[in-house]
């Protein structure tokens, strides 16, 4: 089963966040943060700046069907498979998996810290899936007491936390997952040799710009990311992947220096 998504009804808008140049030190200081102003541009800001973001979501209920084998119950006692979404942001994982299922086959826990993300999400998700099971919560996924699941998504989610934080995280996901479960994890990343991270990253600046981003916007971003999103490297992935327990993991897409790694339990 598959349908197409209908909009919300405010409308998507342009990314335009950091088009105009600093006028204060307050304004070049400031932090990137997942507001409403960043809510109003986020599809087009994740198209335009995410290579390969639309092919992961694609992939998501390709793995699903997999792995997915309904071994959790919901409320009514009837077998489900369910489904985290971490960091869920507007949803789109969420609804990605909605559209190739049934409603009875899923129980999906949409979960992010932003407010603003998970008041829109909720709005999407409630317009374009209501029959099917999906909780959005507001909360910071390293509080929340996660429940047995057949598979956990993070898109883009660890890189926005403490370097400190990020095991505690993958080792409460590898806890909950059942037998057969997966992790599916993609993160922005940089290479070890300071050589090819230069090039990484100067291709990534080429593929923002060919997708109509300016200097100044390119630079802004940057700068407002700055000690907010703090990248790994993809051996450091699985290095931490291995210690928390998972046996087998792999990266199955890699475009630029954004990478997807799927672990399984």
């Amino acid at each position: 089963m598959s349908r197409t998504m209908s909009q919300s009804k405010s409308a998507i808008k342009h990314d335009t966040l950091f088009d105009k140049p600093f006028t204060t030190p307050l304004d070049k200081a400031a932090r990137f943060s997942f507001d409403e102003q960043v809510v109003a541009c986020f599809p087009d800001m994740i198209r335009r700046s995410v290579p390969g973001y639309g092919q992961v979501l694609a992939m998501l209920p390709i793995f699903a069907r997999r792995h997915c084998k309904y071994r959790q119950q919901d409320d009514n006692g009837q077998r489900v498979s369910r489904i985290y979404d971490l960091g869920c942001s507007l949803g789109a994982a969420s609804m990605t998996l909605a559209g190739e299922f049934e409603a009875q086959d899923l129980q999906i826990k949409a979960i992010d810290i932003s407010p603003a993300m998970t008041t829109e999400a909720s709005t999407l998700l409630s317009e374009n899936y209501p029959e099917h099971d999906i909780e959005v919560i507001t909360a910071d996924i390293r509080d929340v007491k996660l429940e047995p699941c057949d598979m956990v998504i993070l898109n883009l989610t660890l890189q926005f936390l403490p370097a400190a934080d990020r095991v505690a995280v993958l080792e409460n996901i590898y806890n909950v997952l059942s037998e057969g479960g997966i992790l599916v994890l993609t993160e922005k990343t940089h290479a070890f040799d300071e050589q090819y991270d230069a090039w990484l990253v100067e291709r990534y600046y080429d593929f923002k710009r060919a997708n109509g981003y300016t200097e100044m916007e390119i630079s802004g971003k940057r700068n407002a990311l700055e000690n907010v999103l703090i990248t790994d490297t993809l051996d450091e992935h699985h290095a931490r992947l291995s210690d928390v327990g998972f046996e087998r993991h792999l990266t199955w897409f890699q475009f630029l220096n954004f990478v997807s790694v799927v672990a399984f339990k």
